[in-house]
């Protein structure tokens, strides 16, 4: 595959792409007129998209989305990565490329002794706590994925060790709420110079789409924080 201003060119056969990649890659919306759109609202989104047109929001597992957000907390790409590794390796379905992701059914009867092998150290009682409620129906992921937007986030953070900015990544990359907005530290700053009287949801349906440019653009312009900070942001979110 390689990845082009406003396509994707895929070198693979006709029912793989439709079976499996078409919907992974969102390819049926039209990203071109959200873009467009995004642009309109504030010229930092204008610089921002233009400077990553390509970008997704992928059609990942929920599940799976979960469980690598609830890891990901205070850890790093490297160690994430071994984790889950070694979490389907040790627990996953086998399969022809190698052990699947083990499902929250099977998660949900381990112990915390069970998980010591995975090294992850205080989140295997979050993996767990995420295990249990899903298998008990009371966090339902395909419900979350129509359910209001303030209700989904109030039933993932029933889980231990998931609070607003995991919750909300799990809304955008794993369910698919394209209106959902994660704030981590960078897009505090973000929100802070660019758009000081600005709130998430002023960027409307496709908010998640607009903190991916942003996100994206001020991690490789890292001196926009430092740097005329107030006329960056003078302007708020028109």
């Amino acid at each position: 595959m390689r990845e082009e201003p406003d396509r994707l060119v895929f070198f693979t056969d006709a029912e793989t792409f439709s079976s499996v990649w078409e919907g992974y890659f969102d390819l049926d919306r039209d990203y071109a007129g959200i873009r467009e759109a995004l642009c309109r609202q504030h010229k930092i989104l204008r610089e921002a998209a233009a400077f990553a047109p390509g970008i997704r929001i992928l059609r990942q597992d929920p599940w799976e989305a979960l469980c690598s957000f609830i890891l990901s907390q205070n850890n790093h790409i490297p160690r994430i990565k071994g984790i889950i590794q070694r979490l389907c390796g040790q627990f996953g379905p086998p399969g022809e490329d190698g052990p699947g992701f083990p499902s929250p059914q099977r998660l949900a009867g381990l112990s915390l002794e069970d998980l010591a092998p995975l090294r992850s150290g205080f989140r295997a009682k979050y993996l767990l706590s995420a295990a249990r409620l899903v298998t008990e129906g009371a966090v339902d992921l395909q419900a979350l994925q129509t359910l209001p937007l303030p209700q989904a986030r109030l039933c993932l953070q029933q889980i231990a060790g998931v609070g607003p900015k995991v919750a909300e990544c799990v809304l955008l990359y794993g369910l698919h709420r394209l209106e959902a907005f994660p704030l981590d530290v960078w897009m505090k700053r973000v929100m802070q110079v660019w758009f000081p009287q600005g709130k998430p949801e002023d960027f409307g349906p496709y908010a998640g789409i607009a903190q991916q440019y942003l996100f994206h653009y001020s991690r490789h312009h890292p001196k926009i924080f430092t740097a005329n900070a107030s006329d960056a942001g003078a302007g708020g979110a028109k």
